[in-house]
């Protein structure tokens, strides 16, 4: 079996490089004294930091990048046709799938907390591991977004414990060595990959079923599937919710006037701790409650893991305020699907704007077929909706699904929905008609938060 340990002093070549994850993973090799080249499809912020970082990038594909080579890395999203692992077949240089990579990584560690869930995995990660950080561990973390605690989005520490994302998409989770494992939620996505919701559950079940007999899983007691999953195990469970039916759950609750939720913490009746958190949303209480319970199983005293997650002030890309434009607040949300979108809103509707722009980026063609319906109404709470054409990611065309249609779908559910196909055409629709007080979000895993940049590029109307 090819393990990653075997190849220092070795050329290693990332397909794919610049995603948020192999960008992550190929800082991680570099600081641990690997060599690392690698190509994407497209100039973007990784890829410049990865090169500065002294990493050969090129933009593209090609046969060529590939003599020399002595381990190919690529991702889940990178087909066996691409011409860069076409050429590692013929070559007989071995290739290693992402997923593997990460779980090759985790492996030799105290505490693995490895986080999944269709929702909220970067954000809850995120807490994780900045509380640790602030409670004086030395945490190895590895997550998908950029977090400032950690100067980026991954970080090199000590042996006790590894936090990382696990993420569902083509089983990718199930190369994970978790002691503790999180489930945060369970709904249907990757229906290009799974078959509906049954196979997903199954898939989580397997993730579960990688636990040590003296591991712990960590889950939101209230989702439909959840429960069901851990009743099946033989080692340790608590779960966490809105209710004293979960072992961790919320009491005396209330807001800021911006959205932020002040909690007391409850463990099967007894008071632990105060959070008052500094991220809005009231899917962030069951977000810092996972954090909070994964915390607190390395020891770490309730009053320190509730002031580590009162501290946390959030992850870049989700609900992030990008600039002030004519007097519009920006905001970009890393959210991708219908129920995610859904949640930004009512965050953003929080804020009390005077009015509520929804800027939504379909995600990925079957993504779209997959949950069509969901879509035409996940942006009711906001008074406008643009809608930018698909973002293909990794898919081809089929022809059947456009953004057209959802245009159409919404305007019969009563959305106010308008098609602006690019960034150019969705500037101009916002400059043309938004006023002084309005907020704008933009939605997306794509590159729509480059819409924002480019509008606070071009800055105030003259």
């Amino acid at each position: 079996m090819v393990h990653i340990r075997d190849y220092k002093g070795k050329n290693i070549h990332m397909i794919g490089i610049g995603g948020s994850s192999m960008s992550n993973l190929a800082e991680m090799l570099v600081k641990e004294g690997y060599s690392v080249s690698g190509s994407d499809n497209a100039n973007s912020h990784a890829v410049e930091r990865l090169r500065k970082m002294g990493i050969l990038i090129t933009v593209g594909h090609f046969a060529e990048n590939i003599p020399g080579k002595d381990l190919i890395i690529f991702s889940a999203a990178i087909s066996e046709e691409n011409p860069e692992r076409a050429m590692a077949r013929e070559m007989n240089i071995p290739q290693m799938e992402r997923s593997t990579l990460l779980g090759q990584l985790m492996q030799n560690h105290e505490n693995v907390i490895c986080v999944s869930g269709t929702h909220g995995k970067t954000t809850t990660s995120s807490m994780i591991a900045q509380a640790m950080l602030d409670c004086g561990k030395d945490p190895t973390v590895q997550i998908g977004g950029r977090l400032d605690a950690l100067g980026g989005g991954n970080r090199l520490g000590g042996k006790e414990v590894f936090v990382a994302e696990a993420c569902e998409f083509h089983g990718s989770f199930l190369e994970m060595s978790p002691t503790t494992a999180v489930i945060l939620n369970i709904e249907e996505d990757h229906l290009d990959y799974y078959k509906d919701i049954y196979d997903i559950c199954n898939a989580f079940g397997k993730f579960l079923a990688l636990l040590p007999e003296d591991g712990l899983a960590i889950g939101w007691g209230e989702d439909p599937w959840i429960p069901g999953l851990f009743a099946k195990l033989s080692c340790r469970t608590l779960t966490y919710g809105n209710t004293d039916k979960c072992d961790y759950y919320p009491e005396n609750l209330t807001y800021s006037d911006t959205g932020c939720a002040r909690f007391d913490v409850m463990f099967r009746g007894e008071n632990e701790a105060r959070v008052e958190l500094n991220v809005p949303g009231t899917f962030n209480v069951l977000n810092a409650l996972a954090a909070y319970v994964s915390v607190r199983s390395t020891g770490v005293a309730p009053d320190q893991a509730a002031a580590a997650l009162s501290a946390f002030a959030g992850v870049h890309r989700r609900f992030e305020l990008t600039g002030i434009i004519d007097g519009v607040k920006m905001y970009h949300d890393y959210g991708h699907n219908p129920t995610e979108m859904k949640a930004a809103l009512d965050v953003a509707r929080m804020q009390k704007p005077g009015r509520l722009w929804a800027v939504m980026q379909p995600h990925t063609y079957s993504r779209v077929k997959g949950l069509f319906n969901d879509y035409l109404t996940c942006t009711a709470v906001a008074d406008f909706t643009l809608v930018t054409d698909i973002f293909a990611a990794r898919e081809k065309d089929p022809g059947d699904i456009r953004t057209e249609m959802l245009i159409e779908g919404m305007r019969e559910k009563g959305i106010d929905a308008v098609h602006t196909p690019t960034f150019d055409d969705t500037e101009k629709y916002l400059r043309a008609h938004w006023q002084p007080g309005d907020l704008v979000l933009t939605m997306g895993c794509g590159n729509i938060n480059l819409l924002n940049e480019q509008m606070q590029l071009h800055g105030d109307t003259k």
